[in-house]
Formats: structure tokens, C-alpha cells, sequence
């Protein structure tokens, strides 16, 4: 029950934060927190992970509805499982930000990117990422970590 709480928690703060976003915020516009260390702004992102797909926003959609479902199901079967507290972490933490970003897909044709960082190298500079980002990366890391070792065939 708590790690669908988690996923559920995951998409609607997102949820919340991208509401503030697209009413509060400026595409142009880049507002410094942490002392400068990151930003905050808008961005409509049409494609995946660093605008991969873009200008095939359809199939992307239907990718990231096909994945998600996926993890879904993955999810659920694991949920029935002892143990395994690791991996259900990181596949709630997945689920809801695939959740909140497949949301976005397919309501608003563009997911909402907002948080970016400023660091020397400009290509990663003018990255704009969203929460449900970080949870994915997370998530997947944790889900691997958990993941049980390839057992050894034995040679006769």
C-alpha cells in the first residue's frame, strides 16, 4: 500500500507544480534559486529525454503509454512478492513520474519541463528537466540495484 502512496504522491505534487508552472511562468524567462545554481523556467517539451522524437510526437506518445504500461504491470506483479523493498521503491518512484509525464503526453501534447542547472558545459546548461524526471532516473537505479544477480550456468 505504501509504495502505491508513493507513486500517487509522485504525480499529483507534480501535478501541482506543473499547474503553477504553465499559469506562473514565463518561457523566456529564467529564475535563479540556490544561489544561481539552478533555475527555474518553462518549457514545452514535445519529444523524450533531451527532445529525442521530437518531431515525432505521436509515436512518442504511444511509446511512453506502451513503457509505462509495462512498468505498470511490473509493478503489480511485484507487489504481491515479499521482500523485494528496493525494487518496489524504485518502481513506484518510476511509475509516478512516467505516470505525470505520459499524463502530459497525452493531455497536453508536451510534457512540462521547469528546473534546469548552471553549470559550465552549456549543452547540459540548457537542459530543462521536471521532477518526474529525477524520480525516473532514481527509480530505474534502485530497481537495477535490487535487480538479483545473473545466476551462473554450471558446465558439466
Amino acid at each position: 500500500m505504501i509504495y502505491s502512496a508513493i507513486t500517487g504522491l509522485i504525480f499529483i505534487v507534480e501535478f501541482v507544480i506543473k499547474f503553477f508552472v504553465e499559469k506562473l511562468a514565463d518561457e523566456k524567462v529564467r529564475i535563479p534559486i540556490f544561489d544561481g545554481k539552478m533555475y527555474l523556467t518553462k518549457y514545452h517539451n514535445e519529444g523524450a529525454f533531451l527532445n529525442f522524437g521530437e518531431g515525432k510526437r505521436v509515436a512518442v506518445k504511444y511509446v511512453s503509454l506502451v513503457l509505462t504500461a509495462g512498468c505498470l504491470l511490473v509493478f503489480v506483479f511485484t507487489l504481491g512478492r515479499r521482500g523485494k523493498h528496493l525494487l518496489k521503491l524504485g518502481l513506484s518512484m518510476m511509475l509516478g513520474g512516467a505516470f505525470s509525464n505520459t499524463y502530459d503526453r497525452m493531455v497536453r501534447q508536451y510534457v512540462v519541463d521547469y528546473v534546469g542547472f548552471n553549470v559550465p558545459n552549456q549543452k547540459f546548461a540548457n537542459t530543462i528537466f521536471n521532477i518526474s524526471d529525477f524520480f525516473i532516473m532514481i527509480g530505474a537505479a534502485l530497481s537495477v540495484i535490487q535487480m538479483p544477480p545473473e545466476k551462473k550456468k554450471k558446465k558439466k
